[in-house]
């Protein structure tokens, strides 16, 4: 190899170990800028990630049951009260399932999904319109395609109140709300008893209001209006802007019993921590 040839070769050399350099800079910047792209997408769910888990969950479940087999005529009223209800609610912030005409499945199946949705931050709303009865000092919500002949079937055939209100507690709810409108003369506890017990008390566990139709123990006869009394009474109160949770039931439980002149009194149990307000805000902060 001659001295041209050498520095040919040198020069070759260079040039190749220089665009090497050049080329290795230039993917090592794009590969930089890559993981700060990266990084970015990252850090912007994280930072969202406390605004979404502030916001807690309202959710609600609304059953209304009307047409009984053993019933010598449906009932109109819980059905027009249900979808009347869910427009209210899903109007202040809940996520409502709305189930009409339930069987024992529907309902066990309803409860499962809510059951799923709960977050230990949630408010939690249960509304049955139908038929109830008590059976061991506890209420019972009755599906369409209950058979009842003696008071053992209902808890067979029932949906325990109390189970509902025990699964929010368990899943960590905060704060429960149970709306009962079933203390109606029923088509199934005069063939086991002389006459209707009404609702049994309704134990409140921690951080929970509940709203029943009549006094324990007692009955309310249907009026003849669309809506049953409660739920109208009830839904005027809602109207009513961040109205408290405690506020709008106790304000329902008066309006009825004047209006009523004392005939029926509905019931308010209440273990509230903190009040829940509706129309779209979250806690009572005053």
């Amino acid at each position: 190899m001659n001295l041209t040839q050498l520095r040919f070769s040198r020069r070759s050399i260079a040039i190749a170990a220089a665009l090497f350099g050049t080329v290795s800079l230039a993917i090592g910047a794009h590969a930089a800028l890559s993981i700060r792209a990266l990084d970015a997408a990252r850090a912007v769910p994280a930072e969202q990630a406390p605004l979404a888990a502030g916001k807690a969950a309202r959710l609600a479940l609304v059953i209304g049951n009307g047409h009984y087999p053993d019933a010598s005529e449906p009932l109109s009223q819980p059905i027009n009260d249900a979808r009347a209800l869910t427009v209210a609610l899903r109007h202040d912030g809940f996520d409502v399932d709305v189930v009409e005409d339930a069987t024992k499945d529907d309902m066990t199946r309803a409860v499962a999904r809510l059951k799923s949705k709960i977050t230990r931050d949630s408010v939690v709303m249960l509304f049955f319109g139908g038929y109830g009865v008590q059976a061991g000092r506890e209420s019972y919500m009755i599906p369409v395609d209950a058979t009842i002949w003696k008071e053992k079937d209902v808890r067979r055939e029932g949906v325990s109140i109390e189970s509902v209100l025990d699964m929010m507690k368990e899943q960590g709810a905060r704060a429960k709300l149970v709306v009962v409108d079933a203390s109606r003369r029923n088509p199934y506890e005069r063939r086991f008893r002389a006459f209707s017990h009404g609702l049994a008390p309704i134990n409140a566990p921690d951080n929970a209001l509940i709203l029943s139709s009549a006094t324990p123990g007692k009955v309310a006869y249907d009026s003849s209006g669309a809506n049953s009394v409660l739920v109208s009474e009830l839904l005027n109160h809602l109207d009513a802007k961040g109205a408290g949770a405690e506020a709008v039931f106790n304000q329902t439980r008066v309006a009825i019993s004047r209006a009523s002149e004392g005939e029926q009194v509905p019931s308010v149990s209440s273990s509230l921590l903190e009040d829940v307000r509706f129309g779209g805000s979250e806690n009572a902060g005053s």
